[in-house]
């Protein structure tokens, strides 16, 4: 709820939510917030479209190894930050639960675009790109 990035962001989602559900993809933004402030969240950014989960736990966000910082006090919006909060990570999952790409960051700028993503996966759809990055 604190984060302007995050409701600029999860807007262009929602815009998008009917595009992606056309190209097989269900979509989940899950925050580290608890449910009052996802609520709040979903209100005052009138998300429509997307599923908005909430209570992403510092152990949960860490086995996806997603970053975690601090809350500085209040954010340029003035909302103030809560103690501890995930930094964004975004997830393509497999409907059987593999994990087909995976974009994470230590800050809040310069996310991939939703239109992008979303014509990425219209190409791995369509061509059946395989996953990369399997050399672990």
């Amino acid at each position: 709820m604190h984060c302007p990035l995050c409701a600029k962001y999860l807007k262009e989602l929602d815009k998008l939510a009917g595009d992606f559900a056309a190209a097989g993809v269900s979509v989940l933004a899950l925050s580290s917030d608890d449910k009052a402030r996802t609520e709040q969240a979903l209100a005052d950014w009138e998300l429509k479209n997307i599923n908005l989960g909430y209570g992403l736990t510092a152990e949960q966000a860490q086995a996806w190894g997603l970053h975690r910082s601090a809350g500085r006090g209040l954010t340029s919006i003035g909302i103030e930050e809560p103690a501890e909060f995930s930094e964004p990570g975004l997830f393509l999952v497999r409907p059987d639960n593999t994990l087909y790409w995976a974009q994470i960051s230590t800050m809040p700028f310069a996310r991939p675009l939703f239109r992008e993503v979303l014509g990425a996966v219209n190409f791995v759809v369509e061509k059946d790109y395989p996953a990369r990055g399997e050399l672990v």
